[in-house]
């Protein structure tokens, strides 16, 4: 059954005018309508108060935009994000830990491949998640993710040193389901409701992640310093759960269950159209080598610094400084690319992260290392930021975001499990004699790869006519 059209009260600027109505002598002259005739871009006069005829979803768009529900699921999906990718953000710490106490018989590489599984298990479920979260399960997702990953985290403070195996099943199989369950349906319902300030939203909710990414390395290593590792895992557990309870409380308020998004049980997604847009195939293949790069200063910038003679007490607030400079790039940009559009604000944050990854070759001093990690983390945090906005600018069907995003995110998924053990393998197999220009060189390379790519992807979505303007 169709949805009934409803008379919403819009203002007289926001329509086009008509032309003026001819006069009639007599009521019989007057033309008679019917509903049939009816354009969705005509407005009538009601009482001196212009009205529109819009559809449910244009009404509802419009309407949750102004009230107080979707901002509580913007703090609602700040947690969340504060709590997975945050969190992830802060492996340089155990990185450091584990290569020279926890794991010393282990290779850098070795160790990385528990970050890098649990990132790519965050991502690499996108596909199931996201048809789950089409279909209307969002609350369900939520609440098992919030349990894994809090048990999981737990748990992984109750293992052994020199025991790889238990560490792996802990941090990256367990966490890593943990997060899938949390990351996508997070940023998806964001998506959903909002439309004008959708980037906007978008970059305060995964500015989460970026605060975690300041906050989890200080606790860790703080807390370690003070009483130990576990202990310090432990507390931080603690923390994550209570945030992620008030998450699944946030999104309980703003989103009863009875009106959880459903909108992949009106019709199933359009795969020919998905796998034959090109300026969507562009940009996931660019993500890809973006990714394989990205990540090298999260996991290993720490241990670069203590490599290079810094002291450790400036060395334990490095990642706290790269995610700072994310708070910001995670926000700032995404307030432009509302008004100049993603692409114009994604390609040079890509281009810029890529001549500062070729940067670290020359930065040896704390002074020096402290800019590099600021800016980094800015223009990497922007590119992090606006990829979700892409990916809805790049949707053609609402009811395909949460496939499109899955697909998306599950295939990068790939390049986030062998970018960072790569750049360990050109670090050194013994993990104490390290080799820095390589991994480097790799960094920048592939990031400068990915942002041509992404150049081209913008190229293709102008020549698809979906964009009738260049500020895309």
């Amino acid at each position: 059954m169709p949805s009934p059209i409803r008379l919403v009260e819009v203002p007289p600027a926001s329509f086009r005018s008509l032309p003026p109505a001819k006069p009639h002598d007599s009521p019989t002259q007057s033309t008679m309508h019917t509903p049939a005739t009816l354009s969705l871009e005509h407005s009538q006069i009601i009482d001196e108060v212009e009205y529109v005829i819009v559809s449910p979803s244009e009404e509802t768009i419009t309407e949750e935009e102004s009230n107080k529900g979707p901002w509580l699921i913007v703090i609602g999906t700040w947690l969340v994000q504060f709590c997975t990718y945050g969190y992830v953000s802060a492996f340089g710490v155990y990185q450091d830990h584990y290569t020279r106490e926890f794991l010393p018989n282990r290779s850098p590489s070795e160790i990385s491949w528990i970050g890098s599984v649990q990132l790519f298990l965050q991502y690499a479920l996108g596909v199931v998640v996201g048809r789950i979260y089409d279909l209307g399960y969002f609350h369900y997702l939520i609440g098992v993710g919030t349990i894994l990953q809090t048990v999981s985290l737990f748990m992984l403070s109750l293992t052994r040193p020199h025991h790889y195996p238990e560490i792996f099943l802990a941090q990256a199989v367990g966490m890593g389901l943990g997060q899938a369950m949390l990351f996508l349906p997070s940023l998806s319902i964001v998506s959903h409701h909002f439309k004008r300030r959708r980037a906007m939203a978008t970059g305060v909710a995964v500015s989460g992640a970026s605060v975690g990414g300041i906050v989890w390395p200080i606790i860790l290593n703080q807390a370690s310093r003070k009483l130990d590792f576990p202990n310090a895992i432990r507390i931080s557990a603690a923390i994550l759960c209570t945030f992620l309870v008030l998450a699944n409380s946030l999104y309980s308020i703003a989103i009863p269950k009875r009106e959880a998004v459903q909108v992949g049980l009106q019709h199933k997604p359009n795969f020919r159209v998905i796998r034959t847009d090109w300026a969507y195939l562009a940009s996931i293949l660019s993500a890809f080598c973006i990714n394989l790069g990205l990540f090298f200063p999260y996991f290993y910038l720490q241990s670069y610094a203590l490599s290079e003679g810094l002291e450790s007490s400036f060395v334990l607030y490095l990642l706290a400084i790269l995610n700072a400079g994310s708070v910001f790039g995670r926000v700032l940009p995404s307030f432009l690319a509302d008004k100049l559009g993603v692409y114009n604000v994604l390609l040079p944050s890509l281009y810029i992260s890529s001549g500062l990854g070729f940067a670290l070759f020359g930065i040896h001093t704390s002074a020096r290392l402290a800019v590099f990690a600021l800016l980094y983390g800015f223009w990497s945090g922007s590119y992090v930021s606006l990829i979700p906005s892409l990916l809805v600018q790049l949707s053609s069907d609402p009811g395909e975001l949460g496939v499109r995003m899955g697909i998306a995110f599950s295939i990068v998924a790939i390049s986030l499990l062998g970018g960072t053990p790569i750049e360990g393998m050109f670090l050194g197999a013994d993990g104490k004699s390290l080799e820095w220009s390589h991994p480097i060189l790799f960094c920048g390379v592939i990031i400068t790869c990915g942002s041509f790519g992404m150049t081209i992807s913008k190229y293709l979505f102008i020549r698809s006519r979906r964009a009738h303007s260049r500020w895309v």
